[in-house]
């Protein structure tokens, strides 16, 4: 069976892991966050994965994760990724088109919901520097801190020491990408 990080997981739920980790039993998934509350497998912050030993993981799935870091951390975290992912190995990525925000902030919808989440509405605010209701509850990690275009992320992996990457703009105002090892022959549809 493959292993699957999904970092920065939160709460168990399956049906928040891609399709491509659903199908069959061919993954297991190990829940990697930063917040023991939610109970995942490994408490860690992305940026050290030092629980894990170099090349011992089959794949990285990160959800709306990467932009809850500075930048530096996020830059961290990409090498911790591309460190514990063994040479078949590739990571699947998914964070906010900031180009996608800032074009409903300068058609003046910056409050407008842009999209309904199963915690409830969010708007290019919420997708700019975190989800609101969130950080009202007093979760100061959801803020978000940094964030991406298709182009910066693409330059990211690839300062990440990832010898092959895709990235492409999704359908609610994010972008997927998918970043493989030198020995990757899998292809991963974003």
């Amino acid at each position: 069976m493959k292993i699957v990080l999904n970092i920065g997981s939160g709460p168990h739920n399956p049906a928040r892991m891609h399709p491509f980790f659903r199908e069959g039993d061919a993954w297991r998934q190990v829940r990697v966050d930063i917040d023991p509350y939610v109970e995942p497998d490994v408490v860690a912050s992305a940026v050290d994965l030092s629980a894990f030993a170099s090349g011992s993981v089959d794949a990285v799935w990160s959800s709306h994760h990467l932009e809850h870091l500075y930048e530096h951390e996020a830059a961290q975290a990409l090498s911790e990724f591309r460190r514990v992912l063994r040479p078949t190995g590739f990571a699947l990525l998914t964070t906010p088109d900031l180009a996608a925000v800032a074009e409903l902030i300068a058609q003046g919808r910056a409050e407008d919901i842009a999209y309904r989440s199963p915690a409830g509405p969010v708007t290019a605010m919420d997708m700019l520097y975190g989800f609101r209701p969130a950080l009202r509850a007093g979760r100061a990690y959801m803020a978000h801190r940094t964030g991406y275009t298709a182009d910066r992320l693409y330059r990211a992996l690839e300062d990440a020491g990832f010898p092959r990457a895709q990235v492409r703009p999704g359908a609610r105002y994010d972008l997927w990408a998918a970043a493989f090892m030198e020995d990757a022959t899998i292809e991963v549809r974003l």
